[in-house]
């Protein structure tokens, strides 16, 4: 069993920034992909950014060039650096394991961007 806890969300300004962590417990943190998502309110959730189990990271088209996704394996955690933030980055932000067939969520933080 994976269970994953974000932190690092808040208020800020278009243009500043964020840095959102996830640190996971439970065994099996470094040979799966971890990521990030995110719900704004009333929409569905969409995928921001994932990274492999060797550090090979992708991202949505909304925040390529915005964000950046690290993973520490020994420390099990994962790190979403937010830059140039934007009024519709405005959401509840999930931090998510896959293990094959099996998905497992953070309880999320949520970050809003006023102009």
């Amino acid at each position: 069993q994976v269970q994953l806890m974000e932190s690092g969300g808040g208020l800020v300004h278009a243009g500043e920034s964020l840095r959102l962590s996830c640190a996971a417990s439970g065994s099996g943190f470094s040979i799966n992909t971890v990521g990030w998502y995110r719900q704004p309110r009333g929409k569905q959730r969409e995928w921001v950014a994932t990274i492999s189990s060797d550090g090979v990271p992708n991202y949505a088209f909304s925040v390529r060039g915005r964000f950046t996704i690290s993973r520490d394996n020994a420390k099990n955690t994962v790190t979403l650096q937010m830059d140039g933030l934007k009024p519709e980055d405005t959401a509840v932000y999930y931090c998510n394991l896959n293990h094959g067939w099996t998905d497992y969520w953070g309880q999320g933080t949520r970050v809003t961007v006023s102009t």
